[in-house]
């Protein structure tokens, strides 16, 4: 029986603390499924589809990942989907913990799946897409922070939005 997990997030963009999570996932799981969960009422700077591209550059060198999008369902709808047994969360401190917790909780009260915490590289804890997308359109340097090709897309972004 294959043991799959699920490692959820918008990724508008992936980062290397996402890239990081989901290779650390897929050395403990049989397959992992990077779940690009997209909300239409909320617009992001790359579409779906563009997450899910930038998301296999990150990690398509893994051979038990797969990359897919969903929209408008709740992650464990998303889990009982694919037969997933887990969800991967990534914690950069104790505020993530504190927002991922209750959430955690709850998907476990819906359908009794379970969420399993890896505590993120240090090298990475001070970054989030959120923060990506600000330093980039306001000028500074994500290099380090995003791969190349997150990198060039979020440029040449900022640079038709200007």
């Amino acid at each position: 029986m294959t043991r799959r997990c699920v490692c959820p997030g918008s990724y508008d963009p992936v980062t290397l603390g996402h890239a990081d999570v989901v290779e650390r996932a897929a050395a403990l799981w049989d397959e992992v499924v990077v779940a690009v969960l997209h909300n239409p009422a909320k617009a992001g700077m790359f579409s779906p589809e563009e997450r899910r591209k930038l998301l296999e550059d990150a990690v398509g060198h893994l051979p038990n990942v797969r990359v897919e999008v969903f929209a408008n369902r709740l992650l464990v709808d998303v889990c009982t989907e694919v037969g997933a047994e887990a969800i991967i969360k990534g914690l950069r401190g104790d505020t993530d913990f504190a927002y991922e917790l209750p959430m955690a909780l709850m998907n476990r009260h819906l359908t009794g799946i379970e969420t399993v915490f890896l505590p993120g590289d240090p090298r990475f804890a001070h970054i989030s897409s959120s923060l990506i997308k600000e330093v980039a359109r306001l000028g500074g340097d994500i290099s380090g922070l995003v791969g190349d090709g997150v990198r060039d897309a979020l440029l040449a972004r900022l640079q038709t939005e200007s």
